[in-house]
């Protein structure tokens, strides 16, 4: 029997990637002297959706503890093409970096709402992949904009009152409005600035 070998598999295959991406932007930070290089490869949201497709999953098992103390607005999923394609890039992004702000919010909610503790760690993971795939559409040198207000409400969003609904649009949304905008950003196009 071998000892001191380390274990490979998809587990550690996912971590690898989340840690190099991870690593990338601790090297472009503002102050050193490489500049922020374009985050294009789907494959770093293809992570992010499977990890949250995981959370779901968990949360569907769970019998006990992991309930919403309230309604939490989320961003909605729904995606109408040619509404879509008629916003220009820096509105498609301020709606994708709303969205990304909400489910953070709730996601927070949820987080001191469920007394699982076994599902601590999804959660805490899924809030850490929201904060990442905003470095991501920094990279891509979308504009930050600032969050929406506090109890933001319209067109835009929906409430939820489970916990299985709010991971279900977390990951309808990064499948959705998330991965339309990465895929058609403008400094992943050839001769993209």
């Amino acid at each position: 029997m071998q000892t001191g070998l380390l274990p490979y598999g998809p587990f550690w295959l996912g971590q690898g990637v989340l840690t190099l991406l991870l690593m990338l932007l601790e090297w472009t930070r503002p102050g050193l002297t490489s500049p922020l290089r374009p985050i294009c490869d789907l494959r770093v949201l293809k992570h992010f959706i499977e990890e949250a497709k995981d959370a779901e999953a968990a949360m569907l098992t769970c019998k006990e503890g992991c309930g919403l103390a309230e309604l939490v607005t989320v961003p909605q999923t729904k995606v109408d093409f040619n509404v879509w394609e008629i916003k220009n890039a820096p509105e498609q992004a301020k709606e994708v970096q709303s969205g990304l702000w909400l489910l953070s919010q709730a996601m927070g909610s949820l987080r001191g709402s469920i007394t699982n503790t076994a599902l601590h760690g999804q959660i805490d993971n899924s809030l850490r992949n929201i904060f990442s795939i905003g470095q991501v559409l920094r990279s891509l040198n979308f504009q930050e904009y600032p969050p929406p207000g506090v109890g933001v409400s319209g067109a835009e969003t929906w409430s939820v009152s489970s916990a299985s609904e709010l991971l279900q649009v977390h990951v309808n949304f990064l499948r959705g409005k998330v991965q339309l905008l990465l895929s058609n950003a403008a400094a992943c196009q050839p001769g993209g600035s």
